[in-house]
């Protein structure tokens, strides 16, 4: 069974950062790409960052290049988001997320979310 626990999110003054996790189970997680999308109030869901299985290959909404970072532990079965610079904009539900090859298709999976807030 295909599991994503995304941990790290909280309170955080504007400037400041935080380390997201997701932490993952029931699949080969080396094999597979791992993104990382964000949901505000009243707002669609969108993506923030992708990470690539095999070069660790990286890319980035424009709303957050620079500030974050995403990277991956295969060995941990773990992908990370590091939020730098955090702004009032970026308050949200943080999902990470990936795509998994099953016999009927391609299934997009999602942890529960982690909630972010940068507020004074």
């Amino acid at each position: 069974q295909v599991r994503l626990v995304e941990s790290g999110g909280g309170l955080v003054q504007p400037g400041g950062s935080l380390r997201l996790s997701c932490g993952t189970s029931g699949f080969t997680f080396s094999t597979y790409a791992m993104s990382w999308y964000r949901q505000a109030p009243g707002k669609e869901r969108e993506l923030v960052a992708t990470i690539t299985s095999a070069s660790g290959s990286t890319n980035y909404a424009d709303s957050v290049k620079g500030r974050f970072t995403i990277s991956r532990d295969n060995g941990k079965n773990t992908v990370y988001l590091q939020m730098n610079s955090l702004k009032p904009e970026d308050t949200a539900v943080y999902f990470c997320s990936t795509d998994i090859v099953a016999s009927l298709g391609i299934r997009r999976y999602w942890g529960q979310g982690t909630q972010v807030t940068v507020s004074s």
